[in-house]
C-alpha cells in the first residue's frame, strides 16, 4: 500500500510523467504541487497538447486536483481561419454516429462552443473529444444539456451505485450516490485522479442522468 506522497514527490512525479509522455513537450510547462493541488503553467502548441498535459498530471499518484493555467500559442503553421475550422468540425459531427443532430458548434477566434441538446451523456462528451485534436482550435466549452426522452422509473442513485460497484478499477463502498431531479451526486472517497474520473464518467452514462456533481475527494 502507498503511503502519503509528500508535494516535491508529486512535482517530481508529475515533471517525470509530463517528459515521458510523448504528446507533451515538457520543457515548455511549469508544475507547481501545494497539498496534491496541481497548477500547471506554460505555453503549448496545440490543444491537444494542453489537454495531455493534464491527463499526464492527473495520472499520477497522489494528485488530487489539476488547474491548467496553459496558453496554447498556435505555430503560424497551425493558425487555420474560423471558417475551416467550423467546416471541419460540422463534418466530424455530422459523421460522427454517436453525436446526434441536434448539436451545433460555434466557433470564435479559434475558441469553439458547442450547443444543443443530447438524449446520453456519452453523446455529449462523443462530441467533444474529436473537436480538442482539431488543428486550429484553442479550447472548447461544452454547454450541451442532457435532456432524456422519457422519464426513468429506476431508482436512478441505486442504478449509478451498481454501474459504480461493476467496474474493477472502483470500490464502491467508498462512494455514496445521491440523484434530484435527474442530477447525480457522487461523494467519499477514491485513491486516484483517474478513479474519480471512471467514477464520473459511469455515473454519467447511466440512462436518465442531467448532470453529475463530482465530490469525491482522492485520498492516496
Amino acid at each position: 500500500m502507498k503511503t502519503k506522497a509528500t508535494d516535491k514527490a508529486i512535482d517530481d512525479a508529475v515533471r517525470q510523467e509530463l517528459a515521458w509522455d510523448p504528446k507533451v513537450n515538457a520543457n515548455s510547462l511549469g508544475v507547481t504541487a501545494n497539498d496534491g493541488a496541481i497548477v500547471l503553467t506554460g505555453v503549448v502548441s496545440s490543444n491537444a497538447e494542453k489537454l495531455a498535459a493534464v491527463r499526464a498530471a492527473e495520472r499520477v499518484f497522489g494528485v488530487r486536483t489539476v488547474a491548467a493555467e496553459i496558453r496554447v500559442d498556435l505555430p503560424g503553421a497551425s493558425v487555420v481561419v474560423d471558417q475551416d475550422i467550423a467546416e471541419t468540425i460540422s463534418r466530424q459531427l455530422h459523421w460522427n454516429t454517436r453525436v446526434p443532430d441536434t448539436i451545433q458548434a460555434d466557433v470564435d477566434r479559434g475558441h469553439v462552443t458547442l450547443r444543443g441538446t443530447a438524449e446520453w451523456g456519452y453523446q455529449r462528451e462523443a462530441a467533444e473529444h474529436p473537436i480538442n485534436l482539431v488543428r486550429g482550435v484553442c479550447n472548447v466549452t461544452n454547454l450541451i444539456t442532457i435532456e432524456p426522452r422519457q422519464k426513468l422509473s429506476v431508482d436512478l442513485a441505486q442504478s449509478v451505485h451498481d454501474a459504480i460497484g461493476r467496474m474493477a478499477d472502483l470500490d464502491a463502498r467508498s462512494i455514496q450516490v445521491t440523484s434530484s431531479e435527474g442530477t447525480v451526486h457522487l461523494h467519499g472517497s477514491v485513491h486516484t485522479f483517474a478513479e474519480k474520473r471512471t467514477a464520473e464518467r459511469a455515473a454519467a452514462a447511466a440512462p436518465g442522468v442531467r448532470e453529475v456533481n463530482n465530490e469525491l475527494v482522492v485520498t492516496p
